[in-house]
């Protein structure tokens, strides 16, 4: 898949004028995929969430993002501005290959959240620098994903509920996350 990935990313998500987030009760979330592709695949940046109480997602990875604050513009500023608090990745100016459609987790508590996936191409290697908020920070091999070897199960902690992850260097994606991650994949395969 290696760069073929990127490619076809390119030609089939368009980058949408980002948009004021209307005023109203519901709430908002936004996370950056980051792409870059050194020649040997295309990778994805995630991150390990910090331990914290009331936090729906502690400790899970994830890809960099959180909640809509009134001083965004719009959601794409929401993305670039939690990559910078999490990872400490700048992502102004970087090449926003385009969104994705919103999506909403099923852990995120009786009020919900919409959360909106955007796309970034990186053309340099950035190494992330973990914030509070990220106790952990890592590239997933897309190829290496897409080709199966990383599937399995997540049994989620004191249930015996199960969903589909994958594992990778002793991390387990799942959930929201790998949801994004397959739709991203989705849209670069062969059609």
């Amino acid at each position: 898949m290696s760069s073929l990935l990127i490619e076809r990313l390119v030609t089939r998500l368009t980058p949408a004028a980002p948009a004021p987030v209307p005023p109203g009760p519901d709430r908002r979330a936004a996370v950056a995929v980051v792409l870059h592709d050194e020649g040997n695949g295309p990778r994805v940046l995630l991150m390990k969430r910090a331990e914290r109480p009331g936090d729906p997602w502690s400790g899970h990875v994830s890809l960099p993002g959180g909640g809509y604050h009134d001083e965004d513009r719009h959601l794409l500023a929401t993305a670039i501005r939690e990559t910078r608090e999490e990872v400490g990745i700048e992502l102004a100016g970087t090449r926003v290959i385009g969104q994705l459609a919103p999506l909403h987790p099923r852990s995120s508590g009786p009020q919900g959240i919409e959360v909106t996936p955007y796309v970034f191409l990186t053309e340099h290697s950035v190494e992330p620098r973990c914030g509070p908020e990220a106790i952990a920070a890592f590239w997933l091999p897309l190829d290496t994903a897409a080709s199966g070897a990383l599937d399995g199960t997540y049994t989620y902690p004191g249930s015996t509920l199960t969903f589909p992850s994958w594992t990778y260097d002793g991390h387990v994606i799942w959930g929201l996350t790998m949801r994004i991650l397959a739709e991203v994949l989705a849209t670069a395969r062969d059609r």
